[in-house]
């Protein structure tokens, strides 16, 4: 994926998130929506203290308006929020921060340990 990519790929999410959702009325149409877009990510994480390397895949679903779901080595967190920068979240006790500009994973383990790593985007 090209930096204009996920430029567009943070823009996109950032504008879902700043638009003041307005109620309009339904239209019929007799096109089916646009088709969502999944962008896969694999990031390798070291985590300290024991200085362990994961490989942790990242899989995000969204179309044009909004980000549909949030799957990270195929468990669905029970929520996700948006940030400027990319997505926060939380899967048992690691808190989970991707930084989808500069490609990058941080989490913590409640403070006993660490995760810190480059994401990369894989190609399906």
């Amino acid at each position: 994926m090209t930096r204009a990519d996920w430029c567009f790929l943070i823009t996109a999410l950032w504008l879902a998130l700043a638009a003041p959702v307005a109620a309009q009325p339904a239209k019929a149409t007799a096109q089916p929506p646009p088709a969502g877009q999944t962008l896969t990510l694999s990031c390798a994480v070291v985590y300290m203290p024991a200085r362990s390397t994961w490989v942790r895949e990242v899989q995000i679903d969204w179309d044009r308006q909004k980000l549909r779901a949030l799957r990270i080595d195929g468990l669905v967190p029970y929520g996700f929020s948006l940030t400027r920068e990319g997505v926060s979240t939380a899967i048992d006790n690691e808190r989970i921060q991707i930084d989808l500009k500069q490609a990058q994973w941080a989490s913590d383990y409640r403070g006993l340990a660490t995760g810190q790593g480059r994401c990369e985007t894989v190609k399906r």
